[in-house]
């Protein structure tokens, strides 16, 4: 991540010395070049409210962006303000808001998802398994350590999911087997690895680097789905190895589903709707479908239940009686 703009570049650098996440950095940044360029490269200091809402305006009327988009955006130029240019927006912005409605959940049935993983390789396939076993999102499946497989009580720890929450999944005991071989793979890397003198150990998040100094040469700190390359820390330049690139999931699973012969339009995220309306259907109540999938409110989660009840388990057709 290096931007051209020695500006972009301190913001970059801003960033990650305060230990935003390299997705946030890269959606930020995203946002705020797509401001600058907007307004014809003008410094963001020379610009402010009224800059902000004609751009945010332009997002929904000519780029028909939903509420979501244009709220992303909206942090990212709010970020950029209050921390960079420090002089914080207005918290009482004019400008025409997105009314687009938002899109329902793509759901796989039991069978689509038995097909499907049977056309992903097996670097995908425990991926795309502890997305459908355990509602994981792409981003927590990938970040996962080692040590956040509880094989004793069948579980998962997932820390700083969504929102830096902190949550425990359910792990389905079929995957066990794969996960133990998982970790046998991800021990070679780091014997490999440790034999590298410039080798400088798995990224550590906030002070536990600090902390415990030598971990982040331990089995248990590792990355489960580690790169097959080794990179250069964009922080410090240090030589590591870091996880798999969410875009590969992507790509993984849209190959499979072109294979597959399937019309329905899947992503890595379906793997996880199809999670909460199976659970649903097999008898959880949504209170333990929140906790699962890690939602502050059930309303977000009573989406799946909507899925259901609008559908052929809660309302019969009057074609039916005829």
């Amino acid at each position: 991540m290096k931007p051209k703009s020695p500006y972009l570049q301190y913001i970059v650098d801003y960033m990650l010395t305060r230990q935003y996440s390299l997705r946030t950095i890269e959606t930020y940044l995203k946002w705020i070049t797509s401001f600058i360029h907007f307004h014809q490269k003008r410094h963001p200091s020379s610009m402010g409210d009224s800059e902000v809402e004609i751009y945010l305006e332009y997002l929904v009327l000519t780029k028909n962006v939903s509420p979501r988009t244009q709220a992303t955006a909206l942090n990212s130029l709010s970020f950029l303000y209050k921390h960079i240019v420090k002089n914080e927006l207005s918290q009482n912005l004019n400008f025409a808001r997105s009314k687009r409605q938002p899109k329902l959940p793509v759901v796989m049935t039991k069978d689509e998802v038995k097909l499907l993983m049977t056309k992903l390789t097996k670097r995908y396939y425990l991926i795309a398994g502890l997305m459908y076993g355990s509602g994981l999102r792409v981003m927590e499946s990938i970040q996962l350590r080692v040590q956040d497989i509880d094989f004793d009580y069948k579980c998962i720890r997932v820390w700083n999911g969504k929102g830096n929450k902190h949550r425990v999944v359910t792990l389905a005991v079929e995957l066990i087997p794969a996960l133990r071989n998982q970790i046998l793979q991800v021990d070679e890397y780091l014997k490999l690895d440790l034999k590298n003198e410039q080798f400088s150990g798995v990224w550590m998040p906030y002070a536990l680097a600090k902390k415990y100094p030598s971990a982040n040469k331990t089995l248990a700190w590792q990355f489960l789905f580690p790169s097959h390359n080794l990179s250069n820390d964009p922080e410090t330049g240090e030589i590591r190895r870091h996880h798999f690139h969410h875009t590969c999931i992507r790509k993984a699973v849209k190959a499979a589903v072109n294979a597959a012969g399937l019309t329905k339009q899947i992503t890595p995220h379906t793997f996880r709707h199809s999670f909460a309306i199976h659970l649903l259907q097999a008898g959880a109540d949504i209170r333990t479908v929140q906790i699962q999938l890690g939602h502050s409110d059930v309303q977000t989660t009573q989406i799946y239940t909507h899925v259901l009840q609008q559908g052929a388990n809660g309302v019969t057709s009057p074609l039916s009686h005829l």
